[in-house]
């Protein structure tokens, strides 16, 4: 089948993009309320977008299709100028889906899913204690486009549980990390755990050898 996304209407834009872009990273985005509140949600139009400078995007959908009305977390963003990505890995997946839930303004999602929070080291909004790794940003930039913005956020510091992180690269044991991916749309996720798949690049001087 063939789709034409200049006739096609905004759901079903959606559902193909969700379902061809996948798996997607999960972020728990935790935020803080003017009044010292914190928010938490989750967001898979997420991943990293440069290393030099450390660049991470996210894609935050209005509240309703209808009206603008700014997410929790873009006005947050938007009035601080700070948030942290929370790593979402498989002991934590069931908190996270808890704080996806629609809570009225002003409710905790940290509380509501019995999440404790924790310091970060440069920015203000804290992590997620359990979570084993964290990303502290700075929004670098937001893009409003149509009824969603893409916020840039630069990362200016990284938490990482100790027993994460092979320190001769310093590389990630993302195969011990057991992190999450989003599938399709809502309630659909894959596992990492056990599932590494290995492929070497070929040199070009190889892929030569291999043609003679």
């Amino acid at each position: 089948m063939k789709f034409d996304l200049e006739t096609a209407k905004p759901r079903e834009i959606y559902n193909l993009l969700i379902g061809l872009v996948a798996p997607r990273p999960v972020a728990l985005i935790t935020t803080m309320e003017e009044d010292g509140t914190l928010n938490a949600a989750p967001f898979s139009a997420y991943n990293y977008l440069c290393t030099d400078p450390p660049i991470v995007g996210i894609g935050v959908a209005n509240r309703s299709s209808e009206e603008p009305i700014h997410k929790d977390t873009a006005r947050n963003i938007g009035r601080s100028g700070e948030f942290v990505i929370n790593v979402v890995t498989e002991d934590i997946a069931q908190q996270m889906n808890i704080c996806a839930t629609d809570f009225p303004a002003g409710v905790s999602e940290l509380e509501m899913a019995n999440l404790e929070s924790a310091p970060s080291a440069v920015v203000k909004v804290p992590r997620i204690a359990s979570a084993h790794a964290a990303l502290e940003c700075r929004e670098h930039t937001t893009l409003e486009i149509g009824r969603s913005r893409i916020i840039l956020g630069r990362v200016v510091s990284i938490y990482v549980e100790d027993r994460y992180v092979d320190p001769a690269g310093p590389y990630i044991h993302a195969e011990q990390l057991h992190a999450i991916g989003r599938m399709n749309g809502l309630g659909s996720y894959v596992r990492t755990r056990d599932s590494f798949l290995t492929i070497p690049r070929i040199p070009y001087s190889a892929w030569q050898k291999k043609q003679e």
